[in-house]
């Protein structure tokens, strides 16, 4: 007997042998079990989520021998009939290759015979979007008044390119993505009933990398069962899909938190040796982020997220995850533009690399003798460097003293003094004044943003405060903006209330001065407010 793929194999019977789509299965179970059914139903979702095998079951249902219920027998002529694809009364129809008018019509003259076998004659057109407009318009009016021995099941990938007078004439079903904890229990119980031994993580890559669609995952199985003689293993499945180890992706994300470009491109090639599927790459870097980012804003012991993430959260700022996550979904987009996938990845990693928000502001990099000399560099350059080097350690020193001179901000009021005596100007100096102090714990001063004012905290406008407060406290001072409402009164609301009282004590004195009070009821005059100033 010929080798049946796994696909055809365990394509569901029945309502209950379906994985997952329980939001559509209450509905038909209910319709059929209550006798209220429908003339046309609509299935549509991407592709391998079920929809044509849900139709087929539908079908089953509404000709099983034994009646209309939602768990049709199996064994009469009908079901047989329509699980083995030669059921006479149901007519499985390829839009895409019947898409002309002529074929429509001559499909829909046949709608009026009765079943030849069944109770029902079904119509199950297939990618239903594939239609010339005139074929919708030859399938409009049988679908609008079908004959009462008739039912209509489409299913479609794309219902957007349905007009919208075929849609108002069906019950439309949305078929979900799967779950990949779905998807990857389903292929632990075939592989118990196949009888083919499996290590534990492979069938999770395989879910993973069916991206919701249980067909493309059974095609995978079939495909890593046929590649392991048998068996599956971890490494050849990885081999077969080109995916990278989370684990090799956690210590690239590790070696580009460290600075470490040496390890990082020795990482790389390394996978590249694998020739893997740098977009699924980046997309796991993605993941790691995003558990960093959940981890960062839980509690320590929260069961969501597991260790690895919490010791990324533990060593990188909250800014610095988001700025990697930007990096890495812009890399992602950008992928198929560059001259090449590795090319793409790595120039990804190179910007993680080298951007990061708490570099100093002056971006000085002090070059060491030995690589001097090493480049061939003359006497005069190993004298420059060595003077950059001693002007980098006398900075280093004098930072250090600021940081024991400058008093700690422990209030607000600080916080004012400070910016006060800052020579800051245009939106940095805005930046500073619309923020309040939260707190400072050692080298980090944390600041509140009102979320109104958030279009202030641009990456600029930081870099700027950052190095105006690291003359005063050091270069190691570490500048934190959180967007809430201020605890406070923020230097910006303290100087318009001062200008306001000013302003009122002016006018004060200007209405209860005599000369000015005799003027007025002489000529009947009146006071400008607006233009009263204190001087």
């Amino acid at each position: 007997m010929s080798y049946q793929v796994l696909a055809r194999k365990w394509r569901p019977r029945l309502f209950k042998d379906m994985v997952g789509q329980g939001h559509v299965l209450k509905v038909l179970v209910n319709a059929l079990d209550s006798d209220r059914l429908h003339h046309a139903y609509l299935f549509t979702g991407t592709r391998g989520v079920g929809k044509t095998t849900l139709a087929r079951i539908l079908a089953k249902c509404l000709n099983c021998e034994a009646g209309v219920s939602s768990e049709p027998c199996g064994k009469c002529s009908a079901c047989v009939g329509i699980d083995e694809g030669r059921f006479v009364d149901l007519i499985e129809v390829d839009a895409a290759s019947r898409a002309k008018v002529d074929e429509t019509r001559e499909l829909m003259d046949n709608v009026q015979y009765a079943p030849t076998a069944g109770r029902y004659k079904v119509y199950l057109i297939d990618e239903v979007h594939m239609f010339s407009k005139h074929s919708f318009n030859a399938l409009l009016k049988t679908l609008e008044e079908p004959p009462a021995h008739v039912k209509f099941l489409l299913a479609t990938t794309e219902p957007k390119r349905i007009p919208v007078t075929i849609l108002s004439r069906c019950l439309q079903f949305n078929l979900k993505h799967l779950g990949a904890n779905q998807i990857e229990a389903q292929l632990n119980n075939i592989l118990a009933e196949e009888q083919v031994a499996a290590e534990e993580t492979c069938t999770r890559l395989l879910a993973a990398a069916a991206d919701g669609s249980m067909r493309d995952a059974l095609s995978l199985l079939d495909q890593a069962i046929s590649h392991g003689d048998g068996r599956l293993e971890t490494a050849q499945v990885r081999d077969m899909l080109g995916t990278i180890d989370g684990e090799e992706l956690s210590s690239l994300l590790t070696a580009i938190i460290e600075k470490d470009a040496v390890s990082m491109f020795t990482r790389i090639s390394n996978m590249a040796e694998l020739s893997p599927d740098y977009d699924a790459m980046l997309a796991g870097l993605l993941s790691i982020l995003h558990d960093t980012a959940i981890a960062q804003v839980l509690p320590d012991g929260s069961d969501l997220v597991d260790e690895t993430s919490r010791v990324f959260a533990r060593r990188l700022d909250k800014e610095d995850v988001q700025l990697y996550y930007q990096i890495v979904l812009n890399g992602r987009r950008d992928l198929q533009m560059t001259p090449d996938p590795k090319t793409g990845f790595e120039m990804t990693m190179i910007r993680m690399l080298a951007f990061c928000p708490w570099e100093p502001v002056d971006g000085s990099r002090a070059d060491s003798d030995e690589e001097v000399e090493k480049s061939g560099a003359s006497a005069l350059g190993s004298h420059k460097s060595t003077a950059r080097n001693s002007e980098a350690a006398n900075t280093a020193v004098n930072n250090q003293d600021q940081v024991a001179d400058a008093p700690a901000l422990t209030s607000n009021d600080d916080w004012h003094q400070l910016i006060a005596s800052l020579a800051l100007d245009g939106l940095t100096k805005e930046l500073a004044s619309h923020c309040t102090l939260h707190k400072q714990e050692g080298n980090r001063i944390y600041l509140n943003l009102h979320p109104a004012q958030e279009h202030l905290s641009a990456t600029g406008q930081k870099k700027k405060l950052q190095a105006a407060l690291a003359e005063r406290f050091g270069a190691d001072i570490r500048l934190v903006i959180t967007d809430e409402a201020p605890r406070g009164e923020t230097p910006a609301q303290r100087k318009a209330r001062e200008e306001l009282e000013a302003q009122q004590t002016a006018l004060a004195a200007v209405e209860n001065d005599p000369d000015v009070r005799q003027f007025m009821d002489t000529f009947d005059a009146t006071i400008d407010k607006v233009s009263t100033r204190y001087q």
